[in-house]
């Protein structure tokens, strides 16, 4: 849905968002494109994770002495920066392979506008290894990292109300006293992390959308900075919206079991290293 509504058209709002897919796609228009961002999900989730922790714990250690010592606001915001750069070279090939596939049936009526060979509203792409091939084959390595500004633009500033708030509402929500937050603190602090991240995100991820979709049937845009005047001349302000409900919404519970399975986990480990190790 988010895909849609931010670089499709004729989809209005939400819920006629939802009925448009389904009615022209059934179920399974709402799971396509999902396939290789699942291949990919823990590979992602584990490098953004592991280079914002060593990140943090080297900064701790060269300031205060002590990798384990709580960071400062500084040292978060830096670490969150670093995560967001990495995220980048990771994430943009799939969020191409993911779009491409979501919009390939899109059908574009726009007059002026250069349109490859092959007819809009046809498939294009047979699955993401197909998809992955034939961008490299026509655009090149470039192809594969389209909309990589607008990616950068989107994380790093993404990443940064993503960590930080989750450290903030864990201190906040957890009683005087803890060790460590309880998986419920973990779980509300991850959702609201995750639904604020996304809000900053939105305007960005509009840019970045339909920087990554363009290229499936139409070339319409030369950059990211040529895209978001285009966009906005035509829709103006509101246009860098779309999609934000869908964001927060999804954002809610899928960060909040990120962080839950990342803090249960690295508690697992630990105990079995002590046990281990006693």
């Amino acid at each position: 849905l988010q895909t849609r509504l931010q670089a499709g058209q004729g989809y209005g709002n939400t819920f006629k968002c939802v009925l448009t897919v389904y009615r022209n796609e059934s179920l399974a228009g709402f799971f396509k494109g999902m396939s290789f961002p699942l291949a990919s999900i823990g590979i992602y989730s584990s490098v953004v994770f592991g280079v914002f922790s060593n990140t943090q714990r080297l900064l701790s250690q060269r300031r205060q002495g002590d990798a384990a010592a709580a960071p400062s606001l500084a040292d978060m915001t830096l670490a969150s920066i670093v995560a967001g750069v990495i995220s980048v070279g990771i994430g943009t090939p799939v969020e191409l392979v993911k779009i491409r596939l979501q919009m390939q049936t899109q059908p574009y009526t726009k007059a002026k506008v250069k349109q490859n060979s092959t007819v809009p509203g046809s498939p294009v792409y047979r699955g993401p290894i197909h998809c992955l091939r034939t961008i490299l084959q026509k655009e090149g390595i470039a192809g594969i990292y389209r909309g990589n500004v607008a990616m950068l633009l989107r994380d790093v500033p993404g990443y940064c109300a993503y960590f930080i708030p989750y450290a903030m509402f864990c201190d906040w929500i957890t009683p005087e006293g803890s060790i460590s937050p309880s998986p419920f603190s973990i779980w509300v602090a991850g959702g609201i992390a995750g639904a604020l991240s996304w809000a900053v995100c939105t305007p960005m991820d509009v840019v970045k959308s339909r920087l990554q979709a363009d290229g499936v049937y139409l070339n319409q845009y030369k950059g990211t900075l040529d895209c978001m005047l285009q966009s906005y001349q035509k829709e103006g302000l509101k246009v860098f919206c779309r999609g934000l409900f869908v964001n927060t919404v999804r954002g809610f519970p899928s960060s909040a079991a990120t962080f839950l399975g990342y803090e249960l986990s690295l508690k697992a480990m630990k105990r079995c290293q002590t046990e281990t190790n006693p």
